[in-house]
């Protein structure tokens, strides 16, 4: 399945691939993880342990303590699809993530 690799990257490789994007953007690690944190219920300690951990992404979202209940309010189009309009319950959340941090980058303050 396509989506499996997506699924069994580590979350660990792909933090610092979204550092690095909103960082050439003049944005920082603490927008970053309080962008991750009201997606994911993780707080900062959990978020670094999960990093550590070098979790996959599909763990990473399992183990999330609740994912925000306004995230479904998210929409807009990340590598030509619309997210709010995926069916996979797991990409539909690593999407808005995705969308979260693109948002972050280009300034935009809300995206819910």
């Amino acid at each position: 399945m396509k989506n499996n690799k997506i699924f069994k990257m580590p979350f660990s490789s792909v933090y610092p691939l979204y550092l690095k994007k909103i960082e050439r953007k003049a944005r920082n690690k603490s927008e970053l993880d309080a962008v991750i944190c009201w997606l994911t219920g993780y707080d900062e300690a959990a978020l670094v342990s999960q990093i550590e951990k070098t979790v996959d992404m599909e763990t990473f979202f399992q183990e999330a303590p609740q994912i925000n209940p306004n995230a479904p309010q998210i929409k807009g189009v990340i590598c030509g699809v619309r997210v709010e309009d995926l069916q996979d319950p797991l990409m539909q959340k690593i999407r808005w993530l995705d969308k979260l941090v693109d948002d972050l980058a280009k300034g935009k303050t809300k995206t819910v």
